[in-house]
């Protein structure tokens, strides 16, 4: 684990999925006039006849790649995921989920950490209206080794599948080594005082905040929750027995998100008291995507708060 070794999900997609497209011809990639900022221009500049850009309609976008997907090709759709989700959802819902065809949607750019782009571009729902459609499988993956994994993961997997990515590089967390599963989270550290559950860009901050209570006697574990549908049911409830606090983090509305998901498993299985963190029913604002981390109280010093 090295978090001084920063890089966007958005760039180990990009460079992944043209890895990919040389071994395997039926990947195919679209985009919605964003493909320098998603980073799917790599994929075009190596094969510029599968890449199709589908200008400012993402709704043609995600039908176009269910068209491709219902003659046998594996199409990765990209664009910011206010668009992918919001724009076209209509779309999501009854072209790809409806009839369970094989798309992956790949959306860049979400949460609070866009930064500068403001309310209007964060994307603070797109869990939440992923996850409650039948069929999609929902993942948020938080460094490069993870990104680099499920964005070849999902190439073997059959069925619709949401990537959530992100603008900001964040620090790398895991090695080559590591071993992930659709639907399996990963846990790091045994820590039996609190269980920190955290998605995405934010489970740096989760490390960093475990690593400063252990200084305060306060012994942690971290889960990266890095599929949240198929949720890791058995992972949850088995942290929610052996530790005394549980807390969510996610760079996502509290609503409908990871810790959402995290208060459904244990309200049927495990009842115990949740802290949330994340965005509180309100848009985002535009700034530094670092201060507006500290603005929504989303960096390690606010887990830390919250435990000691």
């Amino acid at each position: 684990m090295n978090l001084d070794i920063k890089i966007a999900t958005r760039e180990s997609y990009g460079k992944t999925v043209t890895k990919l497209g040389k071994d395997n011809k039926k990947i195919v990639v679209l985009d919605a006039d964003l493909a320098a900022a998603t980073k799917t221009e790599i994929f075009k500049k190596e094969f510029p006849d599968r890449f199709f850009d589908m200008g400012i309609s993402e709704q043609d976008m995600i039908s176009t790649a269910a068209g491709l997907a219902s003659c046998g090709q594996i199409p990765y759709a990209s664009t910011f995921a206010v668009f992918a989700t919001g724009r076209a959802y209509d779309q999501i819902r009854n072209s790809v989920c409806y009839p369970n065809l094989n798309v992956k949607i790949c959306a860049t750019h979400a949460g609070v950490t866009v930064g500068e782009d403001g309310a209007t571009h964060q994307m603070l729902e797109d869990l939440s209206l992923m996850r409650s459609l039948p069929n999609m499988t929902v993942m948020c993956t938080s460094d490069d080794i993870s990104t680099k994994w499920a964005v070849e993961e999902i190439s073997k997997y059959k069925g619709p599948v949401y990537l959530r990515l992100c603008r900001l590089a964040s620090p790398v967390i895991y090695d080559e080594n590591q071993k992930f599963e659709i639907g399996k989270g990963i846990q790091i550290g045994d820590g039996e005082d609190a269980t920190i559950f955290a998605t995405g860009v934010v489970v740096s901050e989760a490390i960093k905040a475990q690593e400063t209570l252990k200084e305060k006697g306060i012994n942690t574990r971290v889960v990266d929750i890095h599929t949240i549908k198929p949720i890791d049911r058995e992972l949850i409830v088995k942290c929610a027995k052996e530790t005394d606090k549980i807390i969510t983090i996610e760079d996502h509305s509290i609503i409908g998100g990871l810790g959402s998901a995290v208060c459904e498993v244990l309200s049927e299985e495990y009842p115990k008291k949740v802290i949330r963190m994340g965005v509180k029913d309100t848009f985002g604002k535009s700034a530094n995507a670092n201060v507006l981390l500290k603005y929504f109280k989303l960096t390690a010093e606010d887990i830390v708060e919250k435990l000691i």
